[in-house]
């Protein structure tokens, strides 16, 4: 079969998968909050590889670091360590609460380690019993069976077989619902501080403060997944650094590595050394390319001019979207930190977010969907006002569309 070099989204329903439905261009080319597809058309950026381009495309320091790592060690596997994931650990861990980190390739692969930390923890400390790990309903943890059985959305784990056992969800900010699942045998509560998948809810303070003391009455671990609000999205390098209300193990990943395939698990010493030599591993896990330049990401984020811009964005975007709703009705509110935000359709609108999406799309923006009725806003965190102002226009635009 000759193989052409020549190929577009039409491939992608011959050769791929079909697990996914891409849109109907593929991009070509990226710079900073734009991009340009096969036939050179421009789109404005406000998706952000789905909260994961914290820098954009192709920034320049995120490109200097790939390329002096590509010549120097690409892989080296975990019967070794290397400087790149040495440097970006110790990084890490003066940044945060943690005292050590491990590094997998992607959020699902960090969560994944977190609860079977939690689980190995628990069994150490406790025994075979202490093994129930709560959630939330409407989370997103990642597509592996383990993750996506805590996750809250029956829709992405039926039909392939049975769940795994000893996993509870509770709605989300429901302290009650909470200490009524709540026992001895609890090893985790899991949280989102944003639920992302499920529509950005931001949690509030006040509940992740009684969930820390719920955890702490029963001997339970908490465990937040930051993979999409972490990484200076909401104005912090974490989010919840915000709420003062420290995790045991916090996940991360998206942007991490600002487009280059990373993610991280961080904990305390005490819980960490529950992972004993061979319990657990990752063949790419700390490969010094990705760890190269996810500590340049980290270099460029964690300095006051990136967050405190992102929470300048955060005005500007917010401002200009109530504008909207204002204009059209078709918003009924915004809500979300820093620049992860979403915004809830009326509800004569609901169902309505795909539109809003394809529509954007039509006039040159890039937009997210998180669910059906919310549309989701990820853009870099250094985005230009100028890209802000565009994109924003563009939106106007396609709204005008809908409702006409």
């Amino acid at each position: 079969m000759t193989v052409s070099a020549e190929v577009g989204r039409s491939d992608f329903d011959r050769v791929m998968v079909p697990n996914y439905a891409p849109v109907n261009m593929v991009p070509v080319r990226g710079a900073g909050s734009r991009l340009w597809d096969q036939q050179g058309r421009e789109y404005v950026d406000l998706a952000g590889g789905i909260a994961v381009n914290a820098l954009g495309h192709c920034h320049p320091a995120m490109v200097e670091a790939l390329t002096e790592q590509a010549n120097r060690l690409w892989h080296v596997s975990n019967i070794m360590t290397n400087e790149p994931a040495l440097r970006l650990a110790d990084k890490l861990v003066a940044a945060t609460f943690a005292d050590k980190v491990f590094f997998a390739n992607s959020g699902a692969e960090a969560n994944e380690a977190a609860f079977k930390l939690a689980r190995r923890w628990a069994h150490n400390q406790f025994g075979v019993d202490k093994s129930q790990i709560i959630a939330c309903s409407n989370s997103f943890h990642g597509r592996s069976l383990f993750t996506v059985s805590v996750g809250g959305q029956p829709k992405y784990s039926e039909g392939f077989g049975p769940a795994l056992g000893g996993i509870s969800h509770v709605p989300y900010q429901d302290v009650a619902a909470l200490e009524a699942a709540m026992s001895d045998q609890t090893c985790a509560v899991v949280l989102e501080p944003i639920q992302g998948e499920g529509g950005v809810i931001p949690a509030s303070d006040e509940y992740l403060r009684q969930v820390r003391a719920l955890c702490d009455k029963h001997n339970a671990l908490l465990v937040f997944d930051e993979v999409q609000s972490g990484m200076g999205r909401t104005g912090k390098l974490f989010a919840y650094m915000d709420s003062g209300v420290v995790p045991d193990i916090l996940t991360s990943a998206k942007s991490l590595g600002g487009g280059f395939p990373i993610s991280a698990m961080l904990t305390t010493a005490a819980v960490a050394e529950h992972f004993a030599v061979g319990t657990h591993g990752s063949t790419y896990g700390g490969n010094p390319l990705a760890c190269a330049v996810a500590g340049r990401v980290l270099d460029v984020v964690n300095t006051p001019e990136v967050l405190d811009g992102v929470r300048h964005r955060h005005q500007l975007i917010v401002s200009a979207l109530e504008k909207m709703a204002t204009e059209f009705g078709v918003f009924s509110s915004v809500r979300g930190r820093g620049l992860l935000l979403g915004a809830v359709m009326a509800e004569q609108w609901r169902g309505k977010a795909k539109d809003i999406q394809v529509l954007a799309q039509e006039e040159g923006l890039l937009v997210l969907q998180a669910g059906p009725d919310v549309v989701r806003l990820a853009p870099s965190l250094i985005i230009e006002e100028a890209d802000i102002a565009e994109g924003m226009q563009r939106l106007q635009t396609a709204l005008q569309r809908l409702v006409a």
